[in-house]
């Protein structure tokens, strides 16, 4: 092998598009723009298993570990692939944070600039850090998300800037390939399928791609799509726009969800549900998977795992795993790494006072 063999002679880091070429909007001459995202781990988590019960499993499908840390480079590298190919030399998105990682890397990748809007003080300083390392220019707002997307949409129609927000449909076709994997990686589909939602293009996305796959006779079924919302933006459980949407979970701070229309008719149509988390239940639930299963999230990621909790736990669910059929199948996707938004895991932890490097002290602080 020569030592200067390309990411394809090597087999790794194909990438959604050189997987899924087939099922997605390109042709042989789009330019592919990719950095090796997708392929991200089906993770069987025996104590989240257990603590559903009735025999059943539950496995965790860890997007964080995409190349900018969430779920948002499967369809960034479909969008900006296709504006590249149409001739765009800008970018633009609105963003609570992963999508603006995740466009200002791939605009980088692709050579081309990118412009970000944002709410002022509501994003992530990792998430703000990586717009800014990729190069990204970067704007903040007075206002919120409902408001940096409607100047994108404006900017979209008079400037030469090509929109990478979920709005452009491109995203949504490369986010669908994360179903894609769980069918190849199960065999089948899952039974139910759990997952956080804000701007409501991923639960649209997956919904896309159990069906597509079933269409071509890949899966023998269809998930029940369950989606949760931070209790302070939520927009689809309430059906009434968040005028002010609060919540620690900025990923989801969303209070008039783009995709709306689409997720309602994704939970209606797979016969699920969309319910409701506390802040509290967050931080509890990402707590709990980075110290049960080894998996740390981000606030918005751990939704799905709080959701999963009061699905087994509380009375007062929208869909209840109290009479849950015997051997179900379930999924949660957790959507972006803890260390892209760790503030509400710094606030927890106590200052560290150095010891004497003597084995007794070290034994005293250990409780030994």
């Amino acid at each position: 092998m020569s030592r200067h063999a390309t990411n394809a002679e090597l087999g790794q880091g194909r990438g959604v598009i050189e997987h899924y070429r087939e099922y997605l909007p390109v042709s042989d001459s789009t330019p592919v723009i990719s950095l090796g995202e997708g392929d991200t781990p089906l993770v069987h988590c025996p104590q989240l298993s257990t603590r559903v019960g009735h025999g059943c499993d539950v496995f965790v499908k860890n997007e964080g570990v995409n190349p900018t840390g969430s779920f948002k480079d499967r369809g960034m590298t479909v969008a900006v692939s296709n504006a590249l190919g149409r001739g765009a030399s800008a970018l633009v998105c609105a963003s609570t944070g992963n999508t603006s990682a995740s466009a200002a890397a791939y605009a980088a990748r692709a050579g081309i600039s990118c412009a970000v809007i944002l709410p002022a003080g509501k994003i992530a300083s990792g998430k703000l850090l990586q717009a800014f390392v990729y190069g990204a220019k970067i704007v903040a707002i007075k206002g919120n998300f409902d408001d940096a997307l409607r100047i994108v949409r404006e900017l979209g129609e008079r400037d030469a800037f090509a929109i990478v927000n979920s709005i452009n449909p491109d995203r949504i076709a490369g986010q669908k390939t994360a179903a894609f994997e769980i069918v190849d990686s199960m065999g089948d589909a899952p039974d139910f399928h759990l997952l956080p939602v804000g701007n409501a293009g991923n639960i649209t996305a997956y919904w896309a791609g159990y069906r597509e796959y079933h269409a071509r006779q890949k899966s023998t079924k269809l998930p029940a799509m369950i989606g949760f919302q931070a209790a302070g933006a939520a927009a689809i459980f309430y059906n009434r726009m968040i005028e002010r949407p609060e919540t620690v979970a900025s990923a989801i701070r969303i209070g008039n969800p783009a995709s709306w229309k689409q997720a309602r008719a994704a939970i209606d149509e797979s016969h699920g549900a969309i319910d409701i988390v506390s802040d509290e239940e967050l931080g509890a639930a990402q707590t709990w998977l980075a110290r049960h299963e080894g998996i740390f999230v981000e606030p918005a990621s751990a939704a799905s795992i709080a959701g999963l909790f009061k699905c087994c736990d509380s009375n007062e669910a929208a869909c209840s795993f109290k009479k849950i059929p015997e051997g179900s199948r379930i999924v949660c996707t957790v959507t972006g790494h803890g260390l892209k938004d760790p503030n509400m895991i710094q606030k927890q932890m106590e200052e560290l006072r150095p010891v004497a490097p003597i084995v007794s002290d070290i034994r005293r602080v250990l409780g030994l």
